[in-house]
């Protein structure tokens, strides 16, 4: 069996990571790195009217080509791996669908995240990691158990407060460096996933 039938036959989270994976080789390989993050990164600055970038994506298209570019190896080895170990399970319970419809939302609601807290920030805010947080988040929903009988919203607050307290301390870790992590963006990516990982869990089995 070739490599394109493989791709069609595989999982909908393993054509994501392929996909994502050949974006990033191709920029890398050509060293345009530069050129791609003002071509497709999300820039808060670029939706004030004053701020062009000529021959990029449209600003309102960047919270989703933003996660196919990725700072380097590290950066893309990183998110694809939480990728993997999280997005076949949310899959498994949602389906294809249910996957990407999350993945798209939680890139939006990351984008969102990060330009209510930097909306003059001319810098771009590549990678996948804002609509992996909402993969993640929709997992750990999903997958965790409630523990000494607190479920419900309690369950909820609980995990969303472990994920803030995690990304607030990598964002400690970060201050000052010259590549900052995103962390509102994982925060609202996470929440994004939280809120809607039952939704679509009822959306798929709605006609059972």
């Amino acid at each position: 069996m070739d490599w394109q039938a493989r791709l069609v036959r595989s999982s909908l989270t393993a054509r994501i990571i392929m996909v994502t994976g050949i974006c990033w080789g191709l920029v890398a390989a050509l060293g345009l790195e530069r050129w791609a993050y003002g071509f497709g990164g999300f820039i808060p600055l670029r939706f004030d009217e004053g701020f062009t970038i000529p021959g990029a994506v449209p600003a309102i298209l960047t919270p989703l080509s933003a996660t196919f570019l990725h700072a380097d190896a590290m950066h893309i080895i990183f998110n694809m791996l939480l990728l993997f170990i999280c997005g076949r399970g949310v899959e498994a319970a949602l389906g294809g669908r249910g996957l990407i419809a999350l993945y798209i939302i939680g890139a939006y609601a990351a984008a969102l995240g990060h330009y209510l807290f930097n909306a003059g920030s001319a810098g771009p805010m590549i990678g996948a990691s804002g609509a992996v947080s909402a993969i993640i988040g929709a997992y750990a929903l999903l997958y965790s158990k409630p523990r000494n009988g607190v479920g419900g919203w309690r369950h909820v607050a609980a995990l969303a407060g472990a994920w803030i307290v995690i990304q607030l301390l990598i964002g400690l870790s970060t201050y000052g460096s010259a590549s900052p992590v995103a962390i509102m963006a994982h925060i609202f990516g996470f929440a994004a996933g939280l809120a809607l990982a039952r939704p679509l869990l009822l959306w798929r089995y709605r006609d059972a």
